[in-house]
């Protein structure tokens, strides 16, 4: 999952994407969407090399220096699973976001955080995901700056409900 994609000037075509992808000599290669999601296979690769990897190789191909966070099936199957929503996933699957960081969200922190929260929202730290409900949508919400702060991990993209519910059924 590519972080940002086609949110400023610069778009990023699904084919250029996978371009970039299948010259590195990945196999499989497909996209999802035109939000940064893309599939393939990689034998035996390590997780933080080929964050680094696709990286560079999009930096170098594009100019776009997005963050790129790798999940493998069984790690997106466990995300869908761990959902400590599932009212929400059911009732309004738009408004149920999946953060995904790199390093485990501090639990603790969301936690005390989300217990002096007044507001609709809830959120969850489940290892690297956050999961957030907003039941008013994300635009009215204030919860975003105070999340930033109780993850201490400004380096992750957010994918909500329906999106992780394709990517997962994608791979």
């Amino acid at each position: 999952m590519l972080r940002g994609i086609n949110l400023g000037k610069r778009q990023l075509k699904s084919a250029e994407l996978k371009a970039v992808i299948e010259g590195l000599g990945f196999t499989d290669v497909r996209t999802l969407l035109a939000s940064g999601n893309v599939m393939f296979t990689a034998p035996g690769a390590i997780r933080d090399v080929l964050e680094t990897q696709i990286h560079a190789a999009l930096a170098e191909a594009t100019g776009l220096k997005s963050e790129i966070f790798v999940r493998t099936p069984e790690e997106m199957a466990a995300v869908v699973s761990a959902n400590p929503f599932p009212d929400a996933a059911a009732d309004r699957p738009s408004f149920l976001v999946v953060t995904f960081h790199r390093k485990p969200v501090d639990a603790a922190a969301v936690d005390a955080l989300m217990a002096s929260h007044d507001g609709p929202e809830r959120a969850q730290a489940i290892g690297r995901e956050l999961y957030i409900d907003f039941p008013e949508g994300q635009a009215r919400s204030i919860l975003h700056a105070p999340l930033g702060k109780a993850t201490r991990d400004p380096v992750n993209t957010a994918r909500n409900w329906n999106t992780v519910l394709k990517i997962r059924d994608a791979l």
